[in-house]
């Protein structure tokens, strides 16, 4: 197949869309598919560029096989609501105009929670009279008003409308969790073309290792610490000051932790420490891709921590799998869900409340103090990861998009006069 990939994040970019894309588009390519990627010049989440990018109207390279285009968009930080909408808007106009120009693909793809690429996803393949496959990996705008970024209005609504209009034009909709299925199900929309696929981790990348002295040092890690690695994006979602107020309540008990990355609230969450005076938090700036499993390897549990909404009941953060691959027990926060199901099902590590500082404090200090347990936990984690790896994923989500074509080309022939 030929498939025209819109994303508006991609590597360099660390986050988690980047990444899923990426790792899959890999595959295909190694598979004999060829992929072309819209994408915008790197500069998430900061809104800066990327050393050895500018922001130029068109930009083509070939990474591992894959054929990136990058195009011009305005650029702003992943913080606020204005800039970032307008960022938004311009990389659904620059991907639409770019894709009219770029070869006839066999299907046009475009991943959320950036809803304005599924935009111009859905008018290029209109455009192009190609199917239309949407992967959906955040309910935006709901997303929105969880965080709250937004209220409720007249806005929102308008965007709810185009969400469920481009739900019904796609030929085929990937959901990473069953309860986006289950969503969009109540919302009239045909299950028969939605498919559930899972985040996975790309285990020749993530696996067990020793401790990285050397990284350990620079990032001023105490050396005989318990250490709770929270690594990801800082924002909004994540409820990150409960974490701090969990580290004030183990100070001296020690348990160190450590967060790695960047996002909206980094700032706010370092100021927030060093009012607290916290001795036992190190904050360490967002890592290359090929840093990761290093960085991995500092910690001796893995945090995953998401702020207490129904939303994220539906969500299954893609960290959950890179622990599990590395052999790390997992410490989730989360309102009850289909992320706990998934930890607890696997029984790779435990689940506490979302926003309880006293529970997650408790849950760490019971690992730390249960040696044992907490390598079983591991031990637990590398046995469930294969069936959540990136290979497993790109298989079938590639099921999906042939089912899409082979859609597509049994209307054309159903079309022509016998």
């Amino acid at each position: 197949m030929n498939i025209l990939f819109l994303a508006d994040n991609f590597p360099p970019e660390r986050n988690a869309q980047a990444s899923r894309v990426y790792e899959r588009a890999c595959y295909w390519v190694r598979w004999g598919h060829q992929i072309t990627v819209l994408t915008c010049f790197p500069n998430f989440p900061e809104g800066k560029l990327y050393a050895g990018y500018r922001n130029r109207w068109r930009q083509v390279e070939e990474m591992d096989g894959i054929r990136v285009v990058r195009l011009k968009t305005f650029i702003a930080p992943n913080a606020g609501r204005v800039l970032r909408i307008v960022d938004f808007l311009s990389y659904m106009v620059s991907a639409f105009i770019a894709g009219l120009f770029e070869r006839r693909p066999d299907v046009v793809v475009a991943t959320s929670p950036q809803f304005f690429a599924a935009v111009a996803g859905c008018g290029l393949a209109l455009c192009r009279g190609r199917p239309f496959v949407l992967e959906l990996s955040d309910l935006w705008p709901d997303s929105i008003v969880a965080v709250g970024a937004m209220k409720p209005n007249i806005g929102l609504r308008w965007l709810e409308k185009v969400e469920l209009f481009l739900y019904r034009r796609a030929a085929r909709i990937v959901a990473l969790t069953t309860a986006f299925k289950r969503n969009l199900a109540r919302r009239g929309i045909d299950g028969w073309k939605i498919e559930v696929v899972i985040n996975g981790v790309d285990l020749g990348r993530y696996a067990p290792r020793p401790r990285d002295r050397d990284l350990a040092a620079r990032c001023c890690l105490p050396r005989n610490d318990f250490t709770v690695g929270y690594i990801g994006t800082h924002g909004m979602s994540h409820a990150l000051e409960n974490v701090l107020a969990a580290a004030a309540l183990l100070q001296d008990q020690g348990v160190h932790f450590l967060f790695v990355g960047a996002g909206a609230e980094r700032r706010n969450l370092i100021a927030e420490a060093s009012r607290r005076q916290l001795r036992n938090v190190s904050f360490v700036p967002a890592q290359a891709k090929e840093m990761m499993p290093a960085v991995w390897s500092l910690c001796d549990v893995a945090l995953v921590h998401l702020k207490d909404t129904p939303l994220f009941e539906t969500v299954i953060p893609s960290k959950i799998f890179e622990a599990m691959a590395m052999g790390k027990p997992v410490l989730l926060a989360s309102p009850e869900g289909e992320a706990s199901r998934i930890v607890k099902w696997d029984d790779t590590g435990l689940h506490v409340q979302a926003e309880h500082p006293e529970e997650l404090a408790a849950a760490v200090l019971f690992l730390k103090e249960n040696p044992d347990f907490t390598q079983e936990l591991s031990r637990r984690s590398l046995v469930a990861a294969p069936r959540y790896s990136r290979e497993r994923q790109a298989r079938d989500m590639q099921a999906v998009l042939e089912s899409a074509v082979q859609g597509i080309l049994a209307k054309v022939f159903a079309e022509q006069p016998q």
